[in-house]
C-alpha cells in the first residue's frame, strides 16, 4: 500500500469502458480527500467489445494480463499479486471471470466486494446452472455495490445483509449531451427536419444498439400500426448492431421510417430534440438517461428482460410501461402523441429525474459504500 494513504482500495474491471472514465476520475478525487488511495486495474477488451466502443484511457490505471479462453466464453485475469496489500478489492459479478473464484476462496483479500446486477436479468432460463451459480456466490463477499434498487432487492432476497449493500444508481455522464441539446436553435432543428423529411411530423425515436434483446421486429411492427392510425407519424431510428439489416430493409418500403445509423454528439442531440417520445419495446438500460436528459417520456413493454436501470422508470410519472403486446404498445404511443398535456407532463418529470442519476451522485454513493466496507473487521 502507498504509505501516503491510510487505506488502499482496488477496483478490478475486465476492461475500461469509456463511459466509466469520468466515474473513476470523480471517485478517485473524492477518496483522496479522505486519505484513501484508489487503484484501478483493468484488462483488454475482446474483439466484440471493440466493435461497440473503443477502450477507455486513464493515465493512472494499471493494465492486467488478460486471456480469453474457450472461444471467448471465459476470461482469466490473475490480479492477486497486484491486490495483496489492498484493504478492499472490488470485482464485478460475472460468472465468466474465472479468477474471481480464486479471489473468493483460496486467494481471498482482506475484504472483497461485488459490483453488479445481482442476477442475469436477461437469462433465458432463470433456474439454469449459470443463474444458480451466480446466486450461490451472492453472499460470499463482504459488501455489495448494486447497480440500482432493483439490484439491491435481488441481492437481499438471497440473504445478503441490507446494511452492507450500496445502491449506486448507475449512471453515465450526460452533461455534454444536455449542453448540446440546450445549444440547438430553432433554425438548427428546422434544417434537420427538412433534411430528414420530418416537416409537420409527429416523431418517435428509437436510440440504441440494434440486437435481438431490443426486439427490433416488434418496434417496426408497432411503428407500422402507429403510422396506420396517425399518418403524420415518423419513426426515427438511430443506432447500429447485428440487426441493422432489418431496419435498412424496412426503410426501403415504409415511408414512415427513417434510419440514420449511429449518431453521436450534436447529431444525437438533434434527434433527441426532434422527437416527442422515445420508443423501446425491448431491453431498457442506460439509454433511459438519454431520454431523461432530453425531457422525453420513454415507452417500453413489460418484457422482463430489462437491465437494472429500468428501476428509474416510474410508469405514469416519467414514462410508460405497457403490457408485453405489440398492439397495446402501439395504442399507448398513439394515445400519448394525441394527448399533448400528458406528454408534456411525463416529459417534464423525465427531465427532472435526470438531475438524480448523475456521475457525481454515483461517485458519492460509491464513496459512502467504500467507507462502510472499510469498517468491516478483517
Amino acid at each position: 500500500m502507498n504509505s501516503k494513504f491510510r487505506s488502499e482500495v482496488v477496483i478490478v474491471h475486465r476492461q475500461l469502458a469509456p463511459y466509466r472514465v469520468r466515474l473513476f476520475e470523480a471517485l478517485r478525487t473524492l477518496l483522496r480527500a479522505d486519505d484513501i488511495n484508489l487503484r484501478l486495474i483493468h484488462g483488454v477488451p475482446t474483439a466484440a467489445d471493440v466493435t461497440r466502443y473503443h477502450d477507455g484511457r486513464l493515465d493512472w490505471a494499471e493494465r492486467l494480463p488478460t486471456r480469453y479462453l474457450l472461444g471467448g466464453r471465459v476470461c482469466w485475469q490473475p490480479f492477486g499479486a497486484l491486490t495483496r496489500n489492498a484493504d478492499l478489492v472490488i470485482v464485478t459479478q460475472e460468472n465468466w471471470l474465472l479468477y474471481n473464484l480464486w479471489a473468493l476462496t483460496l486467494g481471498r483479500p482482506r475484504r472483497i466486494a461485488f459490483w453488479g446486477h445481482g442476477a442475469n436479468l436477461q437469462a433465458d432460463n432463470p433456474d439454469g446452472w449459470g443463474a444458480r451459480f451466480k446466486r450461490a456466490l451472492v453472499c460470499r463477499v463482504d459488501w455489495w455495490f448494486a447497480y440500482t434498487q432493483l439490484s439491491v432487492d435481488i441481492v437481499c432476497r438471497e440473504g445478503f445483509p441490507r446494511d452492507r449493500v450500496t445502491n449506486l444508481e448507475n449512471a453515465i455522464d450526460t452533461r455534454e449531451l444536455a449542453a448540446q441539446c440546450g445549444a440547438l436553435t430553432s433554425a438548427d432543428l428546422e434544417a434537420a427536419r427538412l433534411r430528414l423529411g420530418l416537416q409537420g411530423a409527429r416523431v418517435g425515436l428509437y436510440l440504441g444498439s440494434l440486437y435481438e434483446e431490443k426486439r427490433i421486429p416488434l418496434l417496426l411492427e408497432a411503428g407500422a400500426r402507429v403510422a396506420q392510425r396517425m399518418p403524420s407519424f415518423r419513426l426515427l431510428v438511430l443506432g447500429d448492431g447485428p440487426q441493422r439489416h432489418l431496419v435498412e430493409q424496412a426503410a426501403q418500403s415504409r415511408p414512415w421510417l427513417r434510419y440514420v445509423g449511429l449518431q453521436v454528439g450534436r447529431d444525437k442531440a438533434i434527434a433527441l430534440r426532434l422527437a416527442e417520445v422515445m420508443l423501446n419495446p425491448g431491453l431498457v438500460g442506460l439509454g433511459i438517461l438519454d431520454a431523461f436528459t432530453a425531457g422525453l417520456p420513454l415507452v417500453t413493454t413489460d418484457c422482463r428482460i430489462h437491465s437494472p436501470e429500468i428501476a428509474y422508470l416510474r410508469s405514469g410519472e416519467n414514462g410508460l410501461m405497457t403490457a408485453n403486446s405489440v398492439e397495446v404498445f402501439a395504442q399507448t404511443v398513439v394515445g400519448l402523441l394525441e394527448n399533448e398535456p400528458e406528454r408534456r407532463r411525463l416529459g417534464a418529470n423525465a427531465q427532472s429525474a435526470s438531475s438524480q442519476y448523475t456521475i457525481e451522485n454515483m461517485a458519492q454513493r460509491f464513496r459512502a459504500g467504500i467507507h462502510g466496507a472499510l469498517q468491516i473487521p478483517v
